[in-house]
Order: structure tokens, then sequence, then C-alpha cells
């Protein structure tokens, strides 16, 4: 909630999972004691900018036990005498102050638990499980496809087979055909009777004149 003109927290719902609160460049000059009740785990804290004069209106901050971090730049506090380390003992908790601990140590940049960083880690690393699920899919449907193939390419090859064979004994019948073709009309005769299994005629009056 930064840059909102808001004069006071006292609107702030009950947010028990709150750890990070953002109310830079507002008017807030008290009532901090609504933080301490409604925002119970926050960790970090940024008040910058804001109306806060006197380091007593920080005190209710004492209730928020996992504070460790609480930024009050461009506060009129920020400009009394000791102000670093009145804070510092008014609230033995905090392990940053405008960046810096007790000994001037500067804060890292971020913190992967106030931040964030974590979940978002663990959606990225969810994302990926999800890539590499997509690619055995991908690679199994490659499987199935090449399979396919593989069965047509028996198939046609079966049928070339019967196609040739076919031919064969095409091949075969025309070349008795053309035998025949070649015999005298009389030998064909008597050969396609005995093919049907007929007697030829004048075998049959050659008999009887026996």
């Amino acid at each position: 909630m930064i840059n909102i003109n808001l004069l006071s927290v006292s609107n702030l719902p009950k947010l028990n999972k709150l750890r990070k609160l953002e109310l830079s460049d507002n008017r807030i000059s008290g009532g901090l004691e609504v933080l301490a009740e409604r925002t119970p785990n926050l960790t970090h804290l940024n008040l910058s900018g804001n109306k806060i004069k006197e380091i007593i209106t920080l005190e209710p901050l004492k209730k928020l036990p996992n504070l460790h971090s609480l930024d009050l730049f461009n506060c009129e506090v920020t400009m009394l005498i000791n102000y670093r380390e009145s804070v510092f003992t008014l609230l033995p908790q905090l392990t940053y102050l405008d960046g810096f601990d007790a000994d001037d140590q500067e804060a890292p940049d971020s913190d992967p638990e106030a931040d964030g960083d974590g979940l978002e880690d663990e959606y990225e690393n969810g994302e990926e499980d999800d890539d590499d699920e997509e690619d055995d899919l991908d690679e199994e449907v490659i499987d199935d496809e090449e399979d396919e193939d593989d069965d047509l390419e028996g198939e046609e090859e079966e049928d070339g087979v019967d196609d040739e064979e076919d031919e064969e004994e095409d091949g075969e019948d025309d070349e008795e055909d053309e035998a025949d073709d070649d015999l005298p009309r009389g030998e064909k005769r008597k050969r396609n009777l005995e093919d049907e299994g007929e007697e030829d005629p004048e075998d049959e009056e050659d008999d009887e004149d026996d």
C-alpha cells in the first residue's frame, strides 16, 4: 500500500499469514498497535516517508516478535540523536533498520522467505516437471507413430509378394495357352478333350469298327 495517502492503518483487515507490509510514502503518524493485533507474524515493515516523529511511536512494534526488518527512511524520527541505538534498544528483535544491522552491515538485497522467491522456485520446478512429462508423452507418441509406419510397410511388402505370385501364376497360364496354340488343330482338340475327361469321337469310331 505505497503512496495511497493513508492516514492510519486502523482499517487493516486481520492477516495472520502476512509477512511483508509496504506502507511507504503515506501520512501515517501513529496507531501502529493495529499491526500487532492484525498482522502478528510480520517480519518486514516499511514505513519510509511517513509522519513518524518520535521513538515512542514505534513502541507497539515490540509486540511483533518476528519483526526483523524495519525501514523508516525519510521519516522525521531518523533525525533524532542516537536514533539507531534507540530503535535497536526499543525493538531487540530487529536485525535490520533502514537496510543495515546494528554493526552497520548491509542487509541482503532480498529475503527469499519474505519476497516469496521460494514459492517462485517451487513453481518453476513444477513447470520443469510438467515439461519433462510433456517430453515423455511426445516421445511415446513418436514411438507409436513409428510402430504404425513399420506395420504399414510390412503390409505393403506382403501385398507386393502376393502380387508377384499372382503375376507368376498368370504367366504360367499364358505359357500353357501359347503352347496349345502351337499344336495342330487335331492334337489341340484331343488335348482339350483329355483335359476335360472326354474321348475323341474318332477314337470311338475306331473302337466300333474293331
